[in-house]
């Protein structure tokens, strides 16, 4: 077999494993390790592209991110700042159809902002905003979807797990992605509440409730006690990165000490919950190094396979135009986000794409909010949608079923893709901050 028979199969068997349920690193590793045995014959120099990829990657000063804004998030999540922002949000949106949905989603982009995590955003409101929704009459539908559908901004909104890991197999600044981030992540919230808007002038059955005309405006010194510590230390850690008084390391490593002073000032944290975060922040952590690992094993070999080459070779001489080219990309991500994970999808596109794109003169920057953007609607599409599960298991009610979180998210899902669209038409709006 040719190096390009070697590597399309290769990387149908990875997405076969995945699916199957291998681990994705392992699936990566191992595939790519064979493939590159196979076509160079040669053990040793699979071994030594090994040795290579770890020291390229993970070894690098800027992967210090990863720890420290994972303690960062968890230390947030722990001291229960998700709880007061979502009681200012409900306040300021009480009199409105959909209010407290819109709330949720305000509430998600905040907290979004300071934890990076969809999966925390996912845990936390389903306990505080569904409850809340199914008191005040809301569908239970629109409730669940509310909250799996702004659950996925903290994978756009910096500090990202998603950015980083784009960051690293792109080669690009972790700086960079996340003050781009900022744009869309906040397009997207603004996004999800004109739909909610929408619904609830125009589909009233489907969002259900009634406004909330018992909730008392908060005074504004509760406002600020409320949202003070959580706007602080959005300042410190963008704040800092852009106006490059800190790196991404050093803005994570400040948010980390900031959200710890936080945690104790509030007496939300005690020995056993900062050990915990520490010890998820470590699991998180290697996990992470490890897809990181394994996906610079993949990139060499289809480097090796030349098949990076090979597709821009097809699509070059196809004729195919920009935006035909960035369809058929999206169409991919959306076929592989009903079959897998956000960061299995990053690993497995970008490095077919990234020779592409390059000689084309677009920016990688922008590529990575367009990838991000696209791979997180996985995160709401069955049958591994990964937020949809979460909150499903977070929630353990039965009158809720997991079909039902599905056909709830699947409205913002839509959002999601229009939003996607308007990404791909005008880059500006990803690097706007960065101009």
């Amino acid at each position: 077999m040719s190096p390009i028979d070697i590597g399309l199969i290769s990387v149908v068997a990875i997405v076969a494993l995945i699916y199957l349920g291998v681990y994705i690193p392992i699936a990566l590793g191992v595939v790519s390790f064979v493939s590159i045995w196979l076509m160079r014959d040669n053990y040793d120099l699979a071994i030594n592209l090994i040795k290579i990829a770890v020291s390229d990657s993970v070894m690098e000063y800027t992967f210090a991110t990863v720890p420290l804004f994972t303690f960062m998030g968890l230390i947030v999540s722990k001291a229960g700042l998700g709880h007061d922002v979502y009681e200012v949000m409900s306040s300021g949106f009480r009199r409105v159809k959909g209010g407290i949905g819109m709330a949720t989603v305000g509430a998600n982009a905040v907290f979004a902002a300071v934890t990076g995590s969809s999966i925390a955003s996912a845990s936390v409101f389903s306990k505080v905003s569904v409850p809340q929704m199914m008191h005040y009459g809301y569908n239970p539908r629109f409730a669940v979807g509310v909250v799996a559908g702004s659950s996925v901004l903290g994978m756009i909104i910096p500090p990202s797990a998603m950015l980083i890991i784009y960051s690293f197999v792109a080669e690009q600044s972790v700086g960079d992605m996340f003050l781009a981030g900022v744009v869309p992540g906040l397009l997207l919230a603004a996004a999800y509440i004109c739909a909610i808007w929408f619904m609830g002038r125009f589909t009233p059955n489907f969002v259900g409730g009634r406004p909330s005309t018992d909730y008392e405006m908060l005074p504004w010194r509760d406002i600020l006690s409320k949202l003070g510590p959580t706007a602080g230390l959005i300042a410190v850690v963008l704040g800092g990165i852009y106006t490059g008084w800190l790196t991404p390391v050093e803005a994570g490593a400040t948010g980390a000490l900031v959200a710890l002073g936080i945690a104790f000032v509030r007496r939300s944290m005690t020995l056993r919950t900062f050990w915990e975060a520490l010890l998820e922040t470590g699991h998180i952590t290697a996990a992470i190094l490890f897809l990181i690992t394994a996906a610079s094993i993949y990139s060499r070999m289809l480097g090796l396979a030349g098949l990076p080459n090979e597709l821009g070779e097809m699509l070059r001489s196809s004729e195919a135009s920009f935006f035909q080219i960035m369809f058929i990309y999206v169409l991919l991500m959306l076929f592989l986000g009903t079959l897998l994970d956000t960061s299995s999808i990053i690993l497995i596109v970008v490095p077919l794409f990234l020779p592409l794109i390059e000689p084309m003169g677009l920016s990688l920057v922008w590529f990575g909010i367009v990838t991000v953007v696209g791979a997180e609607i996985g995160l709401l599409t069955p049958p591994l949608g990964i937020s949809c599960f979460v909150i499903k298991a977070t929630l353990n009610d039965d009158r809720i079923q997991l079909k039902d979180v599905f056909l709830g998210a699947l409205p913002f899902a839509g959002v999601m893709l229009f939003i996607q669209i308007l990404l791909i038409a005008f880059p500006s709006l990803s690097l706007a901050i960065l101009n």
